[in-house]
């Protein structure tokens, strides 16, 4: 706040703090106010809202409680989420390091441009476009037949589609953090301990790792989030065994029309995903201030 006042000084120092105060009371607060006043009013018409039925309860949230359908779907969407952060993780970690410790600018160039370009298209079509690979005649059956590695078409829809179309999804919310952070680290401190006879693993383990935890921290908080709230990859890429809870909110919100009910799902979802995240953050030791660095 002092470095803010004595950059800019007192009047545009106030004007920039305003509008930042104003942004989040009119897209952050605002939202979830009334949003936790829709999940906790029953459902009405329109003519008995306000009046004596109208009162806060519980009953949405009970109803989530008691509903083991959705309650299966809730807990398989936050464990498939987690799944889809490990996955990334898994995935970006190799790439991040060679794009920070080994790869020439020339090589960093091509990279980078090689990630950040399909991220120019829609996220949808995106998603469209894994659906068209794994459809069902599509490329990736026709490719693995000719090889003979299959013998007829295989059904590629359903949990394991949606794990693939989220994890090229969100691969660059994972990788620029872990790369970002491995950068920072001093290329001697490897050269030191492969020099003192420390295999590769353990030098990931013991200097990599804990160097990077911010990094790793913050990419697996943005991949858990955007997986849990992802509406797109499910409906497109999944089946009817592999719902997401954002699809049962959407339909209470759109098809069901029980706004009230709906809010208490997306609250419910909302209130267990920011558990999680201070959860990793408390693993990883990191703080927000890390996170937002």
């Amino acid at each position: 706040m002092r470095d803010l006042y004595a950059r800019f000084g007192g009047g545009l120092a106030t004007i920039f703090l305003s509008l930042v105060l104003v942004w989040l009371a009119a897209m952050v607060l605002a939202p979830n106010l009334m949003m936790i006043d829709y999940a906790l009013r029953p459902n009405l018409p329109p003519a008995q809202i306000g009046g004596p039925q109208d009162l806060w309860s519980a009953d949405n949230f009970l109803y989530l409680a008691n509903e083991g359908v959705h309650r299966a779907i809730f807990f398989k969407t936050v464990w498939a989420s987690a799944l889809v952060a490990a996955v990334t993780l898994v995935v970006c970690y190799p790439i991040a390091f060679w794009m920070a410790q080994r790869a020439t600018p020339g090589q960093l160039s091509i990279a980078l441009m090689l990630v950040i370009i399909p991220f120019f298209i829609n996220e949808v079509l995106r998603t469209l476009a894994w659906f068209i690979l794994l459809a069902y005649r599509g490329p990736l059956n026709a490719v693995l037949q000719g090889i003979g590695l299959i013998d007829a078409p295989i059904r590629w829809q359903g949990d394991g589609g949606v794990l693939a179309g989220m994890v090229y999804a969100y691969i660059l919310f994972m990788l620029l953090p872990i790369y970002n952070a491995i950068e920072s680290l001093d290329k001697s401190q490897i050269e030191a301990a492969r020099d003192l006879g420390s295999p590769t693993w353990r030098t990931h383990w013991r200097i990599v790792i804990p160097h990077a935890k911010a990094g790793i921290a913050t990419g697996c908080v943005f991949t858990f989030m955007l997986a849990a709230g992802s509406y797109v990859a499910p409906a497109l890429l999944g089946s009817p065994g592999s719902r997401w809870f954002t699809e049962i909110i959407y339909n209470w919100f759109f098809e069901g029309g029980d706004w009230n009910r709906g809010a208490a799902y997306a609250l419910t979802l909302l209130v267990l995903c920011l558990a999680v995240v201070l959860v990793t953050l408390r693993v990883f030791r990191v703080n927000l201030t890390d996170v937002a660095k």
